[in-house]
């Protein structure tokens, strides 16, 4: 063999062993797949970004909804292999098939995160289910520790400051924003009470003449999963002192056993 052929052949192994270890370096990072499906607060963009700046040590999958059927999502097979699940998704009733891999993520124990109107994601309002379609109303008692029903007036001005009852959360979650609390968020403020008693709640919103809500907790789930929900996500939120970094947090939480 000649120096020339030999010094491609040993060049060529070099490059198949490389690209074997970034492969491997790869398939090693955690798996974040969020699913965005969702026409209220354009999370497709403000998670995009979120990702794009604060999520660069993840692998990260972002599925939304078919071009031709808002109730399907495009691979959903993705989230088999993911180590947690975001959720921005309002109201879509999906392909049974699709459905029952968030149902068996979730029955595994895997960590899920709640952007907004993950608390009625697969629910509808007063409307029938479609043919070949399905439902999970109970999502957000389920998953979240939750009991949304409804919302506030988008008039009235939303003021979030952290909880007062510190002794039942992870202090984790709201490491340096004290400094920033209490802050206005422009979404309106989601009626969601009561929790449930084992949700750790971290933050509440307060609008004049009501009393206030939480706003964002964690809670453990029956089947021994970590799951943490927020009522933020107005875009006005992500660009803000406060969601970022709470999501951040959460997210260390979430994949932390």
């Amino acid at each position: 063999m000649s120096y020339l052929r030999c010094t491609l052949v040993v060049f060529s192994l070099s490059c198949i062993l490389a690209n074997a270890g970034l492969f491997a370096a790869e398939k090693e990072r955690p798996h974040i797949v969020m699913l965005i499906a969702e026409s209220e607060y354009a999370t497709e963009e403000s998670l995009a970004a979120f990702a794009k700046e604060r999520l660069r040590d993840f692998r990260v999958t972002s599925l939304g909804a078919a071009a031709n059927d808002r109730n399907s999502l495009v691979g959903t097979d993705a989230i088999e292999s993911a180590d947690l699940l975001i959720v921005s998704v309002r109201r879509r009733t999906l392909p049974k098939v699709q459905l029952d891999r968030v149902r068996r993520y979730v029955a595994a124990g895997k960590p899920v995160i709640g952007i907004r109107t993950a608390s009625h994601a697969f629910s509808l309002r007063g409307k029938k289910t479609p043919q070949g379609r399905a439902v999970w109303p109970e999502f957000d008692s389920q998953v979240f520790g939750g009991s949304y029903t409804n919302h506030h007036g988008n008039s009235l001005q939303t003021t979030i400051d952290l909880a007062k009852r510190p002794e039942v959360t992870d202090s984790s979650l709201v490491d340096g924003l004290a400094a920033a609390l209490p802050a206005p968020s422009q979404g309106s403020l989601y009626r969601v009470s009561p929790v449930s008693e084992s949700a750790g709640v971290l933050l509440v919103g307060r609008v004049p003449g009501a009393d206030p809500e939480p706003v964002a907790w964690t809670f453990r789930r029956g089947d021994g999963g970590k799951s943490f929900y927020t009522s933020l996500g107005h875009r006005d939120d992500f660009r803000g002192a406060v969601l970022p970094d709470l999501l951040a947090n959460a997210i260390d939480w979430a994949l932390t056993p």
